[in-house]
């Protein structure tokens, strides 16, 4: 069949796939894994459990849950600051910035430097806070 033969609904998608229409009461699903997940890191820190493993927990089932974008949604809804501050969490320099913070440290502290890391991050803390004010005064005006 050639491609002028090929009827006009003859497409990989269709329109309703592309633009589906927003999920109403998301809401009811996502504040009550939202206090649950705030109560198991209350929890694990209260009883002491492995941190790393209840980190792990909870990042993989918020990812999954797409609880972060949830989030993410309610902060934007506060009027004039909180699309600025969405945008902000969502700049990938700032992550970048303090991953590599993290490296450094781990290196530093694995050295002996743990007084001289204090100082860096204490620094680097000053450098991204500064990014992130600038950011929001320049869009701002």
């Amino acid at each position: 069949m050639n491609i002028e033969q090929q009827p006009d609904n003859a497409h990989i998608f269709s329109q309703e796939e592309i633009v589906s229409p927003a999920k109403r009461g998301a809401w009811k699903w996502m504040l009550p894994l939202s206090i649950t997940l705030a109560l198991v890191m209350f929890a694990a820190w209260h009883f002491g459990w492995h941190a790393k493993a209840v980190t792990a927990g909870v990042l993989l089932l918020a990812g999954l849950s797409h609880l972060f974008a949830w989030i993410l949604g309610i902060i934007a809804l506060v009027p004039i600051i909180g699309p600025i501050l969405v945008k902000v969490l969502s700049l990938s320099i700032i992550w970048l910035l303090n991953a590599i913070g993290y490296l450094v440290s781990f290196v530093a502290i694995k050295r002996g430097y743990s007084k001289d890391v204090l100082t860096y991050r204490a620094v680097t803390i000053a450098l991204i806070s500064g990014i992130i004010i600038g950011y929001v005064i320049g869009s701002l005006v």
